[in-house]
This record gives C-alpha cells, structure tokens and sequence, in this order.
C-alpha cells in the first residue's frame, strides 16, 4: 500500500534524524508477480501510480483523494511529515533507456544494476547526464550509483572458485526472473565484479571513474576480512 509505505518511510526518517534514502524499481522477477497473482504486464502502470500516491503522501499538507487503477483513496493526510524535504532522497533502479529517461525526468538519483558491465555503464551515465542537462540541470556525478560484488584474492583457484559462485547465483536469479537475453558466461558473470589481488580491485575502480562512477555500493562474499583488506590495500589508492 504507497500510502503506508510513504508513512512508514517518513516515520523511519524523522527516528533516524533524516537518515533515510529511498530505492524504487518496478520490479523484474517473474515470480514474485506470480506470488502476488500479479500480471507483470502491469509492473509499469502499477509502477508508476504507486509513486504519484507516495510522492503526494509526502508533499501534501492537506487532505488529498485520488482515484486510480489500482488504489483509491477519499481525503486521506498522511503523518508525520518527514525530516528531509519534500521527501528523503529517492533512488531509481534503471537499465533501459526508458527507464533511464523516467529516472531524470523526475528528479531521482540513479541506481544502475549489478551485473551492468563497464560497457553498459558508461552509456547509461551519458544518456542519463544528457537527459538532466537537457532538463537544464546541473549533472552531479554521485547521483548515480552502481553495485559492485568485492572479493579479495590472491591465486588463481581462489578467483575461479568465486566466479563459480557468482555465476550460480546468476543462475539462480535468472530462474526468478526469467529474463531474455540471459548470458551464462564467465565472462558475463565477471564484468559486474570487483575481484581479484588488491592492485587489480584498484584498477578496475579506476576504470569506473573514468567512465564518470563516482559512488559505488560493494558488497563482500569474503566478509569483514574482504573489507578489512578493502580499507587497508585498496582504499589508500583513492584518497
């Protein structure tokens, strides 16, 4: 429901002192439409309503109606108003030019997606950059995001055995989703990944930042001794 959703994120933000951003997609797993007996035919309308009701959630300060397709709601406020004005920072997952568009069209900060190669990600950044200066703002680099996979290693076998592991979770993402055009390669399962010896995680940030990444989410299959290595080895690169 986007008008307790909007409640509740604004409720978390005025407890965590203005804290708070927010990630939005549409959605993509197939099986979760069909957990829910959802068509995902649907996801772009359904999408799209639910963040009107939700940015008018935080952004009215008066009782408000709305009568859509899939929610209806008779002069309802929402409370409590939240610490960040009009409403926290919201973050838009994109990888369609489309969607892309839609993200700087309506102000948001982009999330680009986790196994988007370096490739990919540097043509999203363009197309997104040109979008917000042709809306006649100013780019800022940090409000686009990419999530990376980070993993320390120091021999061959190490390397191989975690590219194994990442292609299987592709794998099992992939059943969820059931998308076309779903490449089972190492070579794909890489391109998204920070992996390897410190020098090469440090080149291969480098090479983000040339193509314009200026904010990356990591997360460790190696754990605390991954981060560690990551603060001692990698980060002294970059400051």
């Amino acid at each position: 429901n986007p008008v307790l959703l909007a409640e509740q994120i604004a409720t978390l933000d005025l407890l965590s002192e203005g804290r708070v951003d927010v990630g939005i997609g549409k959605g993509y797993r197939l099986s979760e439409f069909d957990g829910f007996c959802i068509s995902i035919e649907e996801a772009d309308e359904r999408f799209e309503e639910c963040l009107n009701v939700m940015t008018k959630s935080w952004t009215s300060d008066s009782p408000w109606s709305h009568k859509g397709t899939y929610w209806q709601y008779n002069d309802v406020i929402v409370e409590p108003t939240s610490s960040q004005l009009p409403h926290p920072p919201i973050w838009m997952g994109a990888g369609s030019p489309r969607s892309i568009k839609q993200v700087a069209s309506n102000g948001f900060n982009m999330l680009l997606g986790q196994f988007d190669s370096i490739e990919q990600i540097s043509e999203e950044i363009a197309l997104y950059k040109d979008e917000v200066e042709n809306l006649g703002r100013v780019f800022d680099p940090k409000s686009v995001a990419i999530a990376r996979s980070i993993n320390i290693l120091d021999s061959k076998q190490e390397y191989e055995e975690a590219i194994t592991n990442r292609m299987a979770a592709r794998r099992r993402t992939q059943q969820l989703a059931r998308r076309s055009g779903f490449e089972d390669t190492e070579e794909a399962a890489a391109a998204g990944t920070l992996y390897g010896p410190p020098e090469e995680i440090a080149a291969k940030l480098q090479a983000l930042k040339v193509v314009g990444v200026e904010y990356i989410l990591v997360n460790s299959p190696g754990g605390i001794k991954t981060l560690r290595r990551f603060a001692n080895e990698v980060m002294p690169d970059f400051k």
